[in-house]
């Protein structure tokens, strides 16, 4: 597959036609339908459903658009890369679970770019499934997970951020008047979760049971829009502190587990894949930020 029919069959993709896909590109139409054939042809399969007037994608389209896309961003960093190999820049591609533990992040690239401005920082947030699926894929130089985490196919740094596990609920709700949660006040309360299975290991460990014992009525992979559902009364959500707005003026308060139930986070990249010059110099300036903390100890 040529990077240039990729680029042609994404250009369709997202414009539904071939006609409005050919005006863009400054093709002719026949040329276009041509190479979407071929491509069919070279792959073995129907790429998309044709109509009277517009396409959609099949089943194996969809899959093929993923790829793509992921296929031309890495040409993209590559090219980046290549070109700025006198002045140091490039990107620097970060992907990160919402986590406090980020200003850690915010801080070094604000170091990094005050003497390397031609760097540009990519920032994707995701649970830890989409921030590892970018690792594997060569698509982020970094990821930020939160524990518990298996590091075994990463390098990693220890990050000095200790996070805390409590529940979102209305203020207006009986719980809201305790200091803490225990596992029984969970008992028949409706609950939305983090979908990631090995945060449900550490709340089943926590809990003493399984946590389908419980009412989850949800699962969220970011927690804004968890909030909102508490917002609604749809239930009360279990995250971790400081990613909600728990203000005065908040319709919804946050009230930690009791006992305590604390996590951290971890910087990971790939052991095996080889760093661009500014992952590199990224992970320079991290790690003395790192250690000229632990000397303020």
């Amino acid at each position: 597959m040529e990077l240039r029919v990729l680029r042609y069959f994404l250009a369709v993709a997202r414009e539904g036609t071939i006609t409005r896909a050919a005006e863009r590109l400054f093709v002719t139409q026949p040329t276009l339908s041509k190479q979407l054939k071929e491509l069919e042809d070279e792959l073995g399969c129907r790429l998309f459903e044709r109509g009277t007037r517009t396409v959609t994608l099949t089943e194996e389209g969809r899959i093929l658009r993923a790829r793509a896309e992921e296929i031309l961003g890495l040409a993209e960093r590559a090219r980046a890369e290549l070109a700025a190999r006198e002045a140091l820049g490039g990107e620097l591609s970060i992907a990160a679970g919402e986590c406090p533990a980020m200003r850690l992040v915010a801080r070094a690239a604000k170091t990094l770019r005050a003497g390397h401005p031609a760097i540009r920082l990519n920032l994707h947030s995701g649970n830890a499934e989409d921030v590892a699926e970018r690792l594997a894929n060569g698509l982020a130089d970094f990821g930020v997970l939160i524990e518990p985490v298996e590091l075994s196919r990463y390098a990693f740094l220890r990050l000095p951020w200790r996070g805390e596990w409590g529940l979102v609920l209305p203020k207006g709700h009986p719980l809201a008047a305790k200091a803490a949660v225990g596992p029984e006040d969970l008992r028949g309360l409706p609950l939305l979760t983090s979908r990631q299975g090995r945060v449900a290991e550490e709340f089943a460990g926590w809990l003493g049971r399984p946590l389908a014992a419980l009412d989850v009525v949800g699962t969220y992979n970011l927690v804004y829009n968890a909030a909102l559902m508490v917002e609604e009364g749809l239930g009360c959500a279990l995250t971790l502190d400081r990613l909600i707005d728990d203000s005065p003026a908040s319709p919804i308060a946050f009230r930690p587990l009791t006992p305590a139930l604390r996590v951290g986070a971890v910087l990971v990249w790939e052991r095996n894949r080889l760093l661009s010059r500014a992952a590199r110099a990224f992970l320079d300036v991290f790690r003395a930020q790192l250690a000229e903390a632990d000397g303020a100890e």
